[in-house]
């Protein structure tokens, strides 16, 4: 399913890469957490027992797009000590992020990801187009934050795939471990450079196509990391071919068995939110996301389904279902930073 939406979102790709260009701030560095409360060594107790601050090493982040509220979306290229994979992540922290209220505080942390291969590529690495100024994705979660339907997500982006190839987010054998990049290693990167939460009540993803597969996969995989996700036209079982010869590996990667396990085990609670255009294929797409749901949508894992009027395969109708519904439903069972007195 993924090669046939792919060249869809070709197009999109390109103009949200374009468009990172158009800043007179862009290649600035950023920092994130400049002047806060600290900075001369002086540790800050946090607010919480759950923040955590940031544990270091900065990354150095440079300005690839400025919003109209001044808020900045920064790039760093990761060396990731566990996976052995070096690639790009942006990221974007909301203006809540900056108030005098939360300097203690810890935020919680959405993890976007493309469909296709998240390409093209720039001289830099593979992208990622949730970055893009046409897609605006910050700007309507800043939007949905002001109407009380989202959190104020910190916005972590990495790169999907090192190559022209789909990795399913996974570590398939003999192949760059993306897996422990999106889930370990990504992660760091976070916890490294903004105040977050210790516990799984403050982690999330969300994606489009083989975005949405990989990362409602990663929550079933490791529920006592990440609590829920946003799944786009998701693949629901792996596909990528380089798993030929690895079924044993193939299946631990498996949402469907993931999930057989996770009801067997009782626990934790996990919660999906799947969103399909109305428009998309009822073969590829719909009827697997409803199967999955019928058959695992019970007990700790609890499901969603959001069906876009008049939608296709793409960022933009997606967006429509999280402001209808879905960016609430992950919203409402994550945790919100917490003010300091």
């Amino acid at each position: 399913m993924k090669h046939r939406y792919a060249a869809a979102l070709s197009a999109p790709l390109l103009a949200s890469c374009a468009l990172l260009t158009g800043c007179s701030e862009n290649g600035n560095p950023v920092d994130f957490n400049a002047g806060a409360k600290g900075e001369s060594g002086t540790p800050v107790k946090p607010v919480d027992s759950d923040t955590l601050m940031p544990t270091g090493p900065k990354s150095d982040f440079r300005i690839t797009r400025t919003l109209d509220d001044g808020t900045h979306i920064g790039r760093a290229t990761l060396k990731g000590a566990k996976s052995g994979v070096t690639g790009s992540v942006w990221v974007w922290a909301p203006k809540e992020y900056q108030d005098p209220k939360y300097a203690k505080s810890g935020f919680p942390v959405l993890m976007a990801l493309p469909g296709g291969l998240g390409s093209p590529q720039d001289k830099k690495g593979v992208t990622n187009y949730w970055v893009g100024g046409d897609i605006k994705l910050q700007e309507n979660l800043a939007k949905w934050t002001a109407e009380g339907k989202s959190l104020p997500f910190i916005v972590v982006m990495p790169m999907l795939n090192p190559d022209t190839r789909y990795h399913d987010g996974s570590d398939i054998p003999g192949q760059q471990k993306m897996g422990t990049w999106l889930t370990e290693d990504v992660v760091d990167l976070a916890k490294a450079n903004f105040r977050t939460f210790k516990s799984r009540d403050g982690w999330a993803f969300m994606g489009s196509s083989s975005g949405g597969f990989a990362g409602f996969k990663s929550v079933l995989k490791s529920p006592e990391k990440f609590k829920a996700a946003i799944a786009s036209g998701p693949d629901i079982v792996p596909d990528s071919p380089m798993w030929a010869g690895h079924q044993k590996e193939k299946d631990a990667n498996n949402p469907e068995k993931l999930a057989a396990q996770l009801l067997k085990k009782g626990g934790p609670d996990v919660y999906i939110a799947f969103q399909a255009g109305a428009k998309e294929s009822p073969t590829s797409v719909i009827n697997p996301i409803r199967k999955f749901r019928e058959k695992y949508g019970k007990g700790p894992i609890h499901t969603s389904m959001q069906l876009i009027p008049g939608g296709r395969h793409n960022a933009w109708d997606y967006q429509k279902g999280m402001a209808a519904g879905s960016i609430k439903f992950i919203s409402d069972h994550l945790k919100a930073p917490v003010p300091s007195s």
